[in-house]
């Protein structure tokens, strides 16, 4: 038979015989890693429990209205760090101005939109795409 090895860190399990799936150990990393997933899991699936955990973050922020401002100024590379990622993220998003559409090879048509990172949908727009010259 096959030793069982923790989810997250990979170490050999010390089964209990309570616990029928058993696929974490005891160490606290490994508990906090499998709390984080059934947070997770359950935000995505459980419209109350979001709406809970969205009305305690809410209630949080208004004790406590200070905290980023006091944060960021406790902790300057965060951010440093963030203000160059921040650019990144800017020059991505930023559109040339200078791009030639005169060799551009988009025809007028219907085509599908579709999100891009290959995340598949479902929910793809049909939309017409007309050309217009500009002058």
């Amino acid at each position: 038979m096959e030793e069982k090895r923790c989810a997250h860190c990979g170490c050999p399990l010390d089964l209990n015989p309570r616990v029928k799936n058993q696929r974490y150990c005891g160490k606290k990393e490994c508990q906090r890693a499998r709390k984080r997933l059934w947070q997770k899991a359950k935000m995505a699936t459980d419209p109350d429990y979001r709406a809970n955990q969205q009305e305690c973050n809410k209630a949080w922020r208004s004790r406590n209205p200070d905290y980023w401002r006091n944060y960021r100024k406790n902790h300057p590379r965060y951010v440093e760090r963030n203000r160059l990622l921040q650019k990144a993220r800017r020059r991505r998003r930023v559109a040339k101005m200078d791009a030639s559409w005169a060799d551009s090879f988009v025809r007028t048509g219907t085509y599908w939109l579709i999100p891009e990172k290959g995340v598949v949908k479902m929910d793809a727009f049909a939309r017409k795409v007309v050309l217009v010259a500009v002058t």
